[in-house]
C-alpha cells in the first residue's frame, strides 16, 4: 500500500514506458525522499524493454524476461502504480489528473511521457481484422496469435528498423514474409543505397520478399484482410498485414491540457514545457525543432529531467550523436551521423568485399569523422563512434582509416590493440550500451561497489547488455579488466543459437552418439526451446546431418539458404547468376558455343570471367533458371556452386604443360582435385588452387587448401584466405606424388567437415584447434588420413549428383516450383 506523506511533494507521471520510468529511476538516486510518485499506465503491464519486443516476437523471450521494473520494484520504492487506466485529462489550474475510469490525482509537478503512435496513413481497409502496428506488447501478441492461428502469409508495411524487425519476428514463427517499402532501398534514414542493397540481398537469402519502390494502395478483404494492392497493380496474398511505416509524437493529451505543441510537445533545454510545473520527455517531446525516436537522446533527456525534478538549475538537455545498429540474428548493421557528404569539401571513403557481403563508409568533415556506415563487420563501429562523438582529427591516420582499428594502429608504429587495452584506453563516459544508454564508468562502478562478478549480475544492475546484447563482449572485457584473474568467463561452448543451450561440437557429438537422423529427432532428443528451430540452427543441423549419414539423412531444402534451394546466385535486382563448372579453368568450343547460345537465347544482360576461371552469367531470371540449366547441361556442364557452403572452384594456372617456368603439371592436377572433390558440402565454402611452380600464380597460398609444384613433386599448404583479413596458409607438408596429393586433400576436407562448426572457414578451423592437430591426423597418422580419405570419397557417391540436372528435369518441374519462394 502506497502512503502519501503530507511533507512531500506529489509527483505524477503520466507513461509508464521507458522513458517515464528511466526518469523516476534517476530521480530516485539523486532524490528519493523528494516526491511521493503516482504512475499512470496505458498498457496492464510494468515497465518492460519495448527494444527487446522484436525478441518477443521472433520466439527468443517472453515477456517476462522483457520486463525492467516488475510490480515488487514499484511498491519497494513507494510509487503508486496504476496500470491499464491511461490518463485521459488535465486540469492545469487545479493540477490534477483524471484517469479513463474517473480516478483524480492531484500533482506539484507533472512528467507526461506519453511517447509515440504508429503512423497510420489513410489507406482503405486499415483497421479491419488482419492488420495491425507493431508498437506495443498487445501487438506483438495479434501477430504471435495469427502466426499460431494458422496464418501461413505475412505482409509488413515499412522498411525501416521497426519494419524489418517485424518481419524477420514474423518469418522466425514460420509464416511466410513479404515487405513492401515506399522507398527504392531500406533504412534510407540509417543506411546508404549500398548497405541498404546488401541488407536486402542476405535478408533475401532467408526467405524474405521484397517489394520495393512499392506504395500501397489498399488493404483488401470483405471484412479480414486478405491482401495488399500496391498503386502499380501488384497484388500480395496475406493473412495477416502489418503496418510499421513510422511513428508520430503522442501529444493528444498535451493539446486537449493546453500546452504548446508543434510536431511534438515543445520543451526547453530543462525538458519544461511552457507550464513550468509541467515537464516532458521522449518520443512526445520536440527540443529545438527535432523529435526522438531512438533511446540514447531520451536517456539524456531522462537525466537533465530528473535533475532539474531533484533541485539542479543547472542540468541541460544536449541532444548526443546517435548510432544504430540492426537488432536480426546474424546481420551486422551499424550507422551513425551523416549518411553522405554534405558539401563539395567532405570527403567520402568506401571499402567493400562483395564476396564476403563487408560494406564500409566513411564521412569526412574538416579532418574529423562526420559519419560512418558499416555492413557486415561492425567490430570498429564502437571506435568510429567514438572518434564521431569527440571530434578527433584523423588525418594522420587518414590513410588507412578505412581498415579499422588495428591497421590504422600498426601504421602508426604502434602495437597492434588488445581488447583489454583498447577497452581500458576508453574514458568512463563512451558510452558501451547503446539500448540503455549505460557508459564505462557506470558499469566500473557498479562492479566495484556491488561486488559483481558476472555479466548477470552486471545486466541486473546497470542493463548494460540487457537488450540487444551487442555489447556483450565489451561488458566482459570490463569485467575481466576490473575483475583481473578473479573474474572466470562462463566455461563451456557457446550455444548454437537462442533455440538451445548447446554448442555445435556437442550436438555433433550427440548427433553421432545417439545415432540422431533427423532435424526434429535432434531438437526433440537435445530440448530444443523452440520445437521447429530458427534460420541459424536449422542450416547447422542440416549440414551436421548430411556430414554424419551420407547416403541415409535426407537433405532438408527448407532448412537450407535460398541461393542453396536455387542453385544459383541472388543478385540485388532479384534476378540470379549461374556458374557452369569448367574443370580446372579448362573449356572447349562446345561449352563456349552452349554459353553463347543461352546468353542470346535468355537475353542475359552480362557475361563475366570471375576470380576462379569461369565464367558467370548475371541477369538470369527467376523463371528461366530451369530452362537455362537444361541448355547447359546439354553441353555437359554442370552446376559450379558459386552458390553453396561447398566446394566453389579449383584455380590452376597453365603448369608445365604451357609454361617455361612450371615444373608439374599443375592443370591436369587441378582437374583431378575437381573431379574427386565437387559437390562436396561443407561448413562453409572452400576453395582449392594448383600453382605450377613457387611463382604461385594461381594464388595458392591463398585458399583453403593449395598446391604448389616443386622439381620434387607438391607443396600442400591449408587453411588460407582473401578478403578484408588475408590469411596465408600454413604448410601441412611436401608429397612427392599426385595420388598423395588427392589422399591428403581428400583427408583434409573430410577432416574439416566432420570437427568445423556450421559457418566456419577453413582459416578460423585452422587457427582455432592449430596446425599440429591437423598435422597428428592428416599426415602423422597415416592409418587415419586413409580413413578420412575414404569416409571423403564414400559420401561423394552421394553427393556428385548435379542439382542443375535434377531441377531441369521435366519430371521434376514441381519440385522445383515448389523450392521458388513466391513474389
Amino acid at each position: 500500500m502506497n502512503v502519501i506523506s503530507p511533507t512531500r511533494r506529489h509527483l505524477v507521471v503520466i507513461g509508464n514506458g521507458m522513458a517515464g520510468m528511466r526518469t523516476v529511476e534517476e530521480l530516485l538516486k539523486r532524490a528519493p525522499l523528494t516526491y511521493d510518485i503516482t504512475v499512470f499506465g496505458a498498457e496492464p503491464h510494468p515497465n518492460y524493454d519495448r527494444i527487446a519486443l522484436s525478441s518477443v516476437l521472433a520466439g527468443e523471450k517472453s515477456l517476462d524476461q522483457i520486463v525492467i521494473n516488475s510490480r515488487e520494484w514499484y511498491a519497494e520504492n513507494g510509487i503508486r502504480l496504476i496500470a491499464g487506466d491511461p490518463a485521459v485529462a488535465i486540469d492545469r489550474v487545479a493540477r490534477t489528473v483524471t484517469s479513463a475510469s474517473g480516478l483524480v490525482v492531484a500533482y506539484d509537478r507533472l512528467l507526461i511521457a506519453t511517447g509515440s503512435k504508429p503512423l497510420a496513413p489513410p489507406i482503405p481497409g486499415l483497421g479491419m481484422p488482419g492488420t495491425c502496428a507493431f508498437r506495443d506488447i498487445a501487438d506483438v501478441e495479434t501477430m504471435l496469435a495469427a502466426a499460431r492461428e494458422g496464418g501461413k502469409r505475412a505482409v509488413v508495411i515499412g522498411g525501416g528498423l521497426l519494419g524489418l524487425e517485424a518481419a524477420w519476428g514474423l518469418k522466425r514463427q514460420g509464416m511466410s514474409v513479404a515487405l513492401v517499402h515506399l522507398m527504392p532501398t531500406l533504412m534510407e534514414r540509417q543506411l546508404d543505397a549500398t548497405a541498404g542493397t546488401l541488407l536486402q540481398r542476405d535478408l533475401d537469402r532467408r526467405g524474405i520478399a521484397f517489394f520495393t519502390n512499392g506504395q500501397t494502395e489498399e488493404i483488401t478483404g470483405d471484412g479480414q484482410a486478405t491482401g495488399v494492392r500496391l498503386a502499380d497493380g501488384r497484388e500480395i496474398p496475406a493473412d495477416l498485414v502489418v503496418i510499421a511505416i513510422g511513428i508520430r509524437p503522442n501529444i493528444d493529451l498535451a493539446r486537449a491540457a493546453g500546452l504548446e505543441v508543434n510536431r511534438g510537445i515543445v520543451v526547453d533545454d530543462a525538458m519544461r514545457t511552457d507550464d513550468h510545473a509541467i515537464f516532458s520527455i521522449g518520443e512526445c517531446v520536440e527540443h529545438r525543432g527535432n523529435t526522438f525516436g531512438l533511446v540514447a537522446p531520451i536517456w539524456e533527456q531522462a537525466k537533465a529531467a530528473a535533475a532539474r525534478l531533484a533541485g539542479d538549475d543547472e542540468a541541460r538537455f544536449v541532444p548526443p550523436p546517435i548510432s544504430t545498429r540492426l537488432k536480426i540474428t546474424g546481420i551486422d548493421v551499424f550507422s551513425a551521423g551523416a549518411l553522405a557528404a554534405a558539401d563539395p569539401d567532405d570527403e567520402e571513403i568506401t571499402f567493400q568485399d562483395a564476396a564476403r557481403g563487408v560494406y564500409r563508409k566513411l564521412v569526412l568533415r574538416d579532418g574529423k569523422v562526420a559519419g560512418v556506415v558499416m555492413y557486415g563487420d561492425v567490430a570498429d563501429g564502437g571506435w568510429y563512434f567514438q572518434l564521431l562523438r569527440e571530434a578527433t582529427e584523423v588525418a594522420p591516420m587518414r590513410d588507412t582509416l578505412i581498415l579499422g582499428r588495428a591497421v590504422v594502429t600498426a601504421s602508426l608504429g604502434a602495437a597492434a590493440p588488445d581488447p583489454t587495452a583498447a577497452i581500458a584506453a576508453l574514458p568512463d563516459s563512451a558510452e558501451i550500451c547503446g539500448c540503455n544508454g549505460v557508459c564505462k564508468g557506470t558499469i566500473t562502478n557498479a562492479i566495484a561497489a556491488l561486488k559483481l562478478t558476472t555479466l548477470d549480475a552486471v545486466r541486473t544492475h546497470t542493463k548494460a547488455s540487457a537488450s540487444c546484447g551487442s555489447c556483450t563482449g565489451q561488458v566482459e572485457g570490463l569485467l575481466a579488466l576490473s575483475l583481473g584473474e578473479g573474474y572466470a568467463k562462463p566455461a563451456g561452448e557457446k550455444p548454437m543459437c537462442k533455440c538451445t543451450s548447446h554448442g555445435h561440437d556437442h550436438v555433433r557429438r550427440e548427433i553421432l552418439a545417439q545415432s540422431l537422423k533427423t532435424i526434429p529427432e535432434v531438437m526433440h532428443r537435445l530440448d530444443w526451446t523452440r520445437p521447429e528451430g530458427c534460420a541459424s540452427c536449422r542450416p547447422a543441423l542440416n549440414y551436421y546431418l548430411l556430414c554424419a549419414w551420407p547416403g541415409e539423412y535426407e537433405d532438408d531444402a527448407q532448412s537450407r539458404f535460398v541461393n542453396e534451394r536455387m542453385h544459383a546466385n541472388i543478385q540485388k535486382d532479384g534476378t540470379y547468376s549461374v556458374v557452369p563448372r569448367m574443370w580446372g579453368g579448362l573449356t572447349n568450343p562446345r561449352e563456349l558455343r552452349a554459353i553463347a547460345d543461352v546468353v542470346d537465347k535468355y537475353q542475359i544482360p552480362e557475361v563475366k570471367v570471375t576470380g576462379g576461371q569461369r565464367i558467370d552469367l548475371f541477369g538470369v531470371k527467376r523463371e528461366q533458371l530451369p530452362e537455362v540449366w537444361r541448355d547447359l547441361n546439354a553441353a555437359g556442364m554442370v552446376s559450379g556452386h558459386a552458390y553453396g557452403k561447398a566446394l566453389r572452384t579449383v584455380k590452376t594456372c597453365v603448369g608445365s604443360t604451357w609454361c617455361r617456368f612450371g615444373t608439374q603439371d599443375s592443370t591436369g592436377m587441378g582437374v583431378k582435385l575437381e573431379q574427386m572433390t565437387w559437390g562436396s558440402w561443407h561448413p562453409h565454402k572452400v576453395k582449392l588452387a594448383v600453382s605450377g611452380c613457387p611463382r604461385n600464380c594461381a594464388e595458392a597460398t591463398i585458399k583453403d587448401f593449395g598446391v604448389v609444384a616443386v622439381d620434387s613433386g607438391w607443396e600442400l599448404h591449408v587453411g588460407g584466405n582473401g578478403g578484408i583479413h588475408v590469411r596465408v596458409t600454413d604448410l601441412l607438408c611436401k608429397v612427392t606424388t599426385e595420388e598423395e596429393v588427392l589422399e591428403y586433400c581428400g583427408a583434409f576436407l573430410q577432416l574439416y567437415r566432420e570437427e568445423a562448426r556450421y559457418l566456419e572457414r577453413t582459416a578460423p578451423w585452422v587457427e582455432r584447434v592449430g596446425l599440429a592437430h591437423i598435422q597428428a591426423k592428416v599426415v602423422d597418422d597415416a592409418e587415419n588420413r586413409r580413413a578420412l580419405h575414404a569416409r571423403f570419397l564414400y559420401a561423394q557417391q552421394f553427393a556428385q549428383v548435379d542439382p542443375w540436372a535434377e531441377r531441369a528435369a521435366g519430371t521434376d518441374a514441381q519440385a522445383f516450383t515448389t523450392l521458388v519462394p513466391a513474389e
